[in-house]
């Protein structure tokens, strides 16, 4: 088959820190390439430097049969190459037609020619099958219709290669079913697509080929019927994972938090349950269940109308996230980046940022000590960076959601409330945080652990409470777990 793209011996450091190392990707033309590898084994990197973002140290990308400088994700575009992030790119307020020509909108006599606009933009809507008036604002648009303007957008700069980075992350499974309707046409059309994911079975459905990097390297390039999971597993972590999730060697002690009828309108109902120290308590439940809305209440982020809280078998009150932290409860957010975490500050700023007074000696901050803690928790936590003052922004996934526990660590926290913790990260980085939490709770730290991933739920829990419309329908001790009676909980099914 044609090549559409070839990078060859492709060379990237940051730092002094080589992120990239030879690497090597041939995509062919109408085809699905998968691309896939560990959190910072170098994806976005490479595909940054392909979109423009970046500038590639040495080697040398072939295009449509010539060799490109890409110099910014504009000219990227106007060759034919356009990436659609996880997070999307598009501005709210704005139609669906000035989103998708914004800067390019045809003109009449100096002036916006509107209906040119919107019959062009819904000719690309018609071509992708979508249902999206061009005069719709952005923000009054599901998910899954942004994704499609993201789509439009692209091929309005007539792609011919697009890559998709995450593009299933935030889908339900019948928009995602929509989306590779939608891959599949474009593939039809002629255009290229490189797919990056870390949903391992969604690559065998839609991909033609694969491509593996390991630690800023490339591993092999292949046909997908070529594989199965577990050689790809082992191709990106370099090692045989035989279980998904590791043995539980903790007996649960004690109980340290009590919640009791807690309640807020419209949201949960009459919650009542338990954790015991060294325990791992999985809340299951579908989309729209409470299980946000209720750990948000326990770490006094959204009020409460009635219930008790006990810590201890002492009464609290939390009424914020300070009493929260206070009380040595602490969340790591479904939205790490948003929630979790200041982006653009350092991985050194990130950890100590809730606890400053822990380092506060003589009213000035000791940096000594903050530097030893910092570094202590970068070799505890596996966390790769190459320095702590590196911004976190800059850390893959996993390595971002490390930073975000050891930033409660360094708070002290002995309940660690865990929402979607393995969300966006990798096989490899899932047994990480997996271990991790399991050697938290042989230090006798308590989690309460939110997961859509029933095979997780199952995996690492003690013992799962399941909700539906706000109300607990069930709970299973580890001997009782199945997941067919998991799901008709959620559903609505008491048990």
């Amino acid at each position: 088959m044609e090549n559409i793209l070839e990078m060859r011996n492709i060379n990237k450091s940051f730092y002094g820190v080589q992120a990239l190392k030879n690497v090597n990707l041939n995509v062919h033309k109408g085809e699905v390439h998968i691309l896939i590898g560990e959190n910072g084994a170098g994806k976005s990197t490479l595909m940054k430097i392909l979109s423009g973002a970046y500038q590639k140290d040495t080697g040398e990308i072939i295009f449509a049969g010539e060799k490109l400088d890409i110099l910014s994700p504009l000219d990227a575009q106007e060759k034919g190459i356009s990436i659609i992030y996880q997070e999307f790119n598009l501005i709210p307020g704005l139609s669906v037609a000035e989103n998708i020509y914004l800067g390019r909108e045809a003109l009449n006599n100096g002036l916006i020619d509107w209906d040119t606009l919107y019959n062009n933009t819904q000719n690309i809507l018609n071509k992708l099958k979508a249902d999206i008036n061009p005069k719709t604002l952005v923000k009054k648009l599901s998910v899954a219709e942004q994704q499609f303007v993201e789509i439009a957008k692209a091929l309005s700069f007539g792609a011919k290669l697009l890559i998709m980075d995450e593009p299933s992350a935030t889908l339900t499974p019948r928009e995602l079913k929509r989306l590779f309707a939608v891959i599949r046409d474009l593939k039809a059309q002629g255009v290229s697509i490189i797919y990056i994911s870390h949903h391992l079975d969604e690559l065998f459905e839609i991909g033609d080929s694969v491509t593996v990097l390991r630690d800023g390297q490339w591993i092999v390039s292949d046909d997908i019927n070529k594989m199965n999971k577990n050689k790809i597993i082992k191709l990106m972590v370099g090692r045989e994972l035989t279980d998904s999730y590791p043995p539980r060697n903790v007996t649960p002690g004690e109980v340290v938090l009590e919640v009791k009828n807690l309640s807020r309108k419209g949201v949960v109902d009459d919650i009542s349950f338990e954790l015991r120290k060294g325990e791992i308590l999985g809340i299951a439940g579908l989309v729209g269940s409470g299980r946000t809305e209720l750990v948000r209440l326990l770490y006094g982020a959204d009020p409460k109308d009635s219930g008790e809280i006990i810590l201890n078998g002492n009464k609290i009150n939390i009424n914020s996230p300070r009493d929260s932290i206070s009380t040595g409860i602490g969340l790591l957010p479904e939205d790490r980046k948003q929630q979790g975490l200041v982006l653009e500050q350092s991985v050194k700023n990130n950890i100590t940022l809730a606890n400053l007074s822990r380092l506060v000696d003589k009213m000035l901050i000791n940096s000594n000590q903050e530097m030893r803690e910092v570094n202590n928790y970068i070799d505890e936590l596996g966390i790769k960076t190459p320095s702590s003052t590196i911004l976190t922004q800059n850390l893959s996934g996993g390595n971002q959601q490390k930073v975000v526990l050891a930033k409660w660590l360094f708070t002290d926290s002995d309940i660690l409330i865990f929402d979607e913790p393995t969300r966006g990260i990798d096989v490899g980085a899932k047994y990480e945080i997996y271990l991790l939490m399991n050697q938290l709770t042989e230090q006798g730290k308590s989690i309460i652990m939110i997961s859509s991933e029933l095979p997780e739920i199952i995996g690492i829990s003690d013992r799962v409470i399941v909700l539906h419309q706000g109300r607990i329908t069930g709970e299973y001790n580890k001997k009782e777990f199945n997941q067919e009676k998991i799901m008709k909980s959620a559903a609505g099914e008491v048990s």
